[in-house]
């Protein structure tokens, strides 16, 4: 079924891992995307005829791997979009990131899109930013670094690192360009049910690549 990571999945949500350079959503290039993936999981899984509805409400950048969670119903997509809204949703990433990092600190901007990339802005033409970021491991000139995502704007995480000298390893948009897999990764995503009273908590670790090289567990 589509070599498909599902996490979790019941009759109103269903979690699951994007592999990285995997879109979210069908594009112009017409590549197979996640939300097309899961709609066929569903479908042969549960031998659903005709059009299967699947909520995508959320996001990740193609490069990006990490846990997303899909809506089965147009009642659960609705219910988690009003808890990213209004930030009630968990997202936490793990990235490796180069050059001197204080241990912990806040990041606060104003995020303007212009074309297909991102560029700090002033309150006027931009998007207000805030993470908060807490340094797990350094190795050489590299950070293991734990964010929180406050607000979730276009290439926000990439784009304020790097406008501080602390480019994602591997980001060959906002970093150097050497060609490698982009370290950045969605691991941890808590919310409540859109329909059970139940917190429901997902944390996965990657492991492959430049991650290989750190020792955190969650």
């Amino acid at each position: 079924m589509n070599n498909l990571n599902v996490l979790y999945e019941d009759n109103h949500i269903i979690v699951v891992e994007k592999k990285p350079n995997i879109l979210c959503q069908s594009d112009y290039t017409k590549d197979l995307d996640l939300l097309t993936m899961v709609k066929n999981y569903v479908k042969e899984k549960y031998n659903k005829p005709g059009n299967v509805y699947i909520g995508l409400v959320h996001r990740l950048d193609r490069p990006v791997g990490g846990i997303m969670i899909f809506a089965r119903t147009s009642k659960a997509a609705a219910r988690l979009s009003k808890l990213i809204q209004e930030h009630k949703m968990i997202k936490e990433y793990l990235l490796v990131c180069h050059n001197k990092l204080d241990n912990e600190g806040i990041m606060e901007d104003y995020i303007e899109k212009v074309d297909t990339k991102s560029v700090i802005s002033n309150k006027l033409n931009g998007k207000y930013a805030k993470l908060e970021y807490q340094v797990l491991q350094r190795k050489d000139n590299l950070n293991l670094v734990k964010v929180n995502l406050i607000t979730g704007r276009h290439h926000q995480i990439r784009l304020q690192f790097a406008s501080r000298n602390n480019p994602l390893y591997g980001d060959q948009l906002y970093g150097k360009q050497n060609k490698k897999q982009i370290a950045l990764f969605a691991y941890h995503l808590s919310f409540k049910h859109p329909v059970k009273d139940e917190i429901m908590d997902f944390k996965l670790i990657p492991k492959n690549g430049i991650w290989s090289e750190f020792d955190y567990e969650a």
